[in-house]
Order: structure tokens, then C-alpha cells, then sequence
């Protein structure tokens, strides 16, 4: 254990030149992390949580009737909602989708209305 304390304090003697002392820990030190947390923050982080918190409102307002756009690019009108499932209309036929895999309203849908 002795051989493992001298070595460590060894490795921090090596850091210090000879005659110098080691400085007080400056606050101001901390502020450009904390300037790039913050910055990251924004630019990062709370526009993906407005996005989520939209998208959600958007597939908790849908409503029969609705020309939705699906994941995958699959536009249909919305047949009838069921706890998380909801049935789409398409040119070809229904389709069952997850509630989450509805991306947004149709554009077109809304241009004309």
C-alpha cells in the first residue's frame, strides 16, 4: 500500500515544478463548462423537447376524419382510433398503425380546409 502512495504522490510532485506552489482553486475556472452546458441546453436539448411535446399533442388531438402522414411516408385519413391503434385509410386499403407512428397532418389537407 506504502509503494502505491509513494508512487501517486510521486506522479503530482512531477506536475509541480521545483520551487513553485500550487494555486487556490479558482471559480471562475468552472464558467466556460458551464457556459457550453448551458449553451448545448439550448441549442440541443429544448428544441427536440418542444418538437416531442408537439408531436405528442398532435397524436393525442387526432380525430376520425383526419389526413395524416405516417412513418414511412403512408398517407391515409384516419378510420377509427382505439386506445393506441389507430386504422388508416389508403388508396389500396386499411392499414393499422401505432399511434406513434403518426409523423403529422396531412399538408395538402390542411392547405385545402
Amino acid at each position: 500500500m506504502n509503494i502505491i502512495q509513494t508512487v501517486i504522490n510521486q506522479g503530482f510532485a512531477a506536475d509541480v515544478p521545483a520551487g513553485a506552489t500550487q494555486e487556490a482553486f479558482n471559480p471562475v475556472s468552472l464558467l466556460f463548462p458551464l457556459l457550453m452546458l448551458a449553451g448545448m441546453y439550448f441549442l440541443l436539448i429544448a428544441p427536440q423537447r418542444k418538437r416531442q411535446k408537439e408531436l405528442e399533442k398532435l397524436q393525442s388531438d387526432l380525430a376520425v376524419g383526419d389526413k395524416v402522414l405516417a412513418a414511412g411516408g403512408i398517407y391515409g385519413r384516419v378510420v377509427s382510433i382505439k386506445e393506441d391503434r389507430i386504422t388508416l385509410e389508403l388508396d389500396s386499403g386499411r392499414l393499422v398503425v401505432h399511434k406513434s407512428a403518426i409523423m403529422g397532418k396531412d399538408v395538402d389537407a390542411v392547405v385545402q380546409a
